[in-house]
């Protein structure tokens, strides 16, 4: 795994001394995303450099790395898990290689292909390639976003790398607070799609390319993860599964690698380590929480029938909340999701043992695995009344001053799918973000980014839709972001064998009424792997929260409220309801925590990188 930086001025050039200057300050910030060996390339125009961890081909795939003539130059992130395949189809178009690596595998590509090289890539990976004949700058990142790619482009030049903090290095860059990227941190509990926390940083999608050329940058999409449900007999799916499945952690287990895999009572990442085990020895890891509803003694179970060595480790309060300041530096940005501390922690457990991981990120995406999924066959009694009926009940319901029983109920029953979910993540509602936003900081409303994506899926069923805003906004710009820079803040490379565009295409087909069944979600994933992992599919499972609404009737919110009142957040938060909502969880007169969370992180954030950072 490695941190990629890379500077091209779009005008003239610049003394070499000064880009290799400027490119490797920018390494530096990343260093931890590759201790092993750093590299500087420059032509005086563009400078590309890298932070490298050696996985494959560990003393022959230095970057940056060029073709034969040096007439195209890379730096690159990630892993090709079809590299041989691909290395074979170019040697026998007489490609001549000189190294091992995937690496050179993709430039060589490159040089054959040009852009359409992209769809013949299997993997996780962000790479940008300078084609120095025409003078032109080729990037991309994956199908899912598991790798980064982030960018910065005025008249003068155009930035990019793995991490954030890199391009804040760069003289003349000079940032400051996206002030509707706040707005979005508070509706999705992440930023969704292009967006930072920075003004002029944005972010590479998933599934797209890049190309800058004369001062003008292009994005073009590659890929769509749509869902097309087919209907075919279900014994059909659960044989697909299996084998794409099992082919794609064989893929992901490359040679001569130290690798574990996470484990917890959930299917799929008791599937991964089930797999993983037919084929050697393997190490697992887990972590629950001091006082809180853990999964521990079943995590334990689970890895003695595996056979697996496995590491657990607790967390209490006082851990979770020290290593909060480094997590969010990590992350660039604050933390929307609680249970990014877990991953945070559960990396710095792994490494002491092993250099790679696989996760099971992506299967409740994949094959409807989240409990909300269940939502739209629960609301079917009431779904089925005429549009224009609703739309009356839904403003009287609204109307009662007071809660009843079976309110909340047909409050969503009535409102359409589009006007209710969010995504998986949507935490903080319009009018809630009406009192904390001060009104000149206020957008519009939550379903501008969520919009577009219904509108592409209005031939599909609700739970689809569901799963396809998801795909898009919240897995790739939540777990997958907080999952690679977690863990790369430790050194530690993730591999995720459900996000692989051979696992997508199965998932993809598969009915609706095989994903949530008998009141079970990822049911047919369940049924697949029935005969893979030890015990029975069904047994009741426990999810590992982080207790955080008991910690924060602890003293412990009252040192978090000092804290919030010092990141001058002031000029855009309301205060005074801050300080009520902390109040009222304090008192049991609600549970405020996620709130809490996110208001805090995004304090932690700004005095991080919007007060101190510029200081220093």
């Amino acid at each position: 795994m490695s941190g990629i930086v890379g500077i091209l001025f779009t005008d003239e050039s610049k003394p070499l001394r000064q880009m290799l200057n400027e490119i490797s300050k920018m390494a530096y910030k990343v260093e931890h995303r590759g201790p092993d060996d750093s590299g500087f390339w420059s032509d005086g125009k563009v400078a590309l450099g890298i932070q490298r961890q050696s996985i494959i081909d560990s003393y022959e795939g230095n970057q940056p790395l060029s073709n034969e003539s040096g007439s195209n130059w890379i730096v690159f992130d990630g892993e090709i898990y079809n590299y041989k395949e691909i290395r074979r189809h170019l040697e026998f178009k007489n490609h001549r290689f000189k190294t091992q690596s995937d690496t050179e595998v993709i430039v060589h590509l490159y040089e054959e292909y040009g852009s359409a090289s992209i769809y013949m890539l299997r993997g996780m990976f962000s790479f940008a390639i300078w084609d120095c004949e025409k003078q032109l700058l080729f990037a991309a990142r994956d199908h899912f976003g598991i790798k980064p790619f982030y960018y910065f482009h005025n008249e003068e030049k155009f930035v990019f790398a793995s991490e954030i903090k890199s391009i804040l290095t760069v003289d003349g860059i000079n940032t400051g607070l996206k002030y509707h990227s706040l707005y979005n941190y508070l509706s999705f509990q992440c930023l969704p799609q292009q967006d930072t926390m920075f003004e002029g940083i944005n972010k590479l999608n998933p599934g797209h390319t890049l190309t800058v050329h004369c001062g003008r940058v292009t994005l073009n999409t590659y890929w769509n993860p749509m869902f097309e449900p087919y209907d075919k007999p279900i014994d059909v799916y659960i044989e697909e599964i299996h084998s794409r499945l099992s082919d794609s952690v064989k893929h992901h287990m490359l040679r001569d690698v130290s690798i574990g895999g996470y484990l917890s009572s959930e299917i799929e990442s008791t599937a991964l380590a089930a797999y993983m085990s037919m084929t050697k020895p393997i190490k697992t890891f887990s972590v629950g929480y001091e006082g809180g509803n853990t999964d521990s003694q079943q995590v334990s179970n689970i890895a003695r029938q595996l056979g697996t060595q496995h590491f657990s480790k607790t967390i209490d309060m006082k851990d979770y909340f020290s290593t909060v300041p480094a997590a969010i530096w990590h992350l660039d940005e604050p933390i929307g999701d609680p249970t990014a501390i877990s991953l945070f922690l559960s990396a710095e457990l792994a490494k002491g043992h092993v250099n790679v991981v696989l996760s099971g990120e992506g299967a409740n995406e994949l094959f409807g695995g989240f409990g909300v999924y269940k939502e739209p066959s629960t609301l079917r009694y009431i779904s089925w009344l005429p549009i224009s009926f609703k739309k009356h009940f839904n403003k009287a319901i609204k109307a009662v001053p007071y809660n009843f029983y079976g309110k909340n109920y047909l409050r969503k029953g009535t409102t359409p799918l589009a006007e209710r979910f969010f995504g998986n993540g949507e935490l903080v509602s319009d009018d809630m973000k009406r009192y904390l936003v001060h009104s000149n900081y206020f957008e519009s409303t939550i379903s501008s980014l969520t919009k577009p994506f219904y509108d592409q899926t209005e031939h599909l069923d609700d739970v689809t839709r569901m799963q396809y805003i998801d795909m898009n906004l919240i897995l790739p710009g939540n777990r997958l972001n907080q999952i690679d820079k977690l863990s790369m803040a430790h050194s530690l490379e993730i591999r995720l064998p459900y996000l692989d565009k051979e696992v997508f295409e199965i998932a993809s087909m598969i009915p609706v009424n095989y994903r949530i069944s008998k009141g079970m979600t990822k049911y047919v994933l369940r049924k697949a792997m029935k005969n893979v992992v030890p015990g029975s599919i069904d047994r009741p499972q426990l999810e590992d929260q982080v207790p955080l609404s008991q910690w924060l009737k602890t003293n412990q919110i009252h040192s978090m409220l000092d804290q919030i009142r010092d990141s001058g957040i002031h000029p855009f938060l309301n205060m005074d309801e801050i300080e009520h909502i902390m109040l009222k969880h304090k008192n049991n007169q609600g549970d405020y925590s996620r709130m809490i969370w996110l208001l805090y992180n995004f304090a932690l954030w700004h005095k991080m990188y919007m007060v101190d950072l510029p200081k220093s």
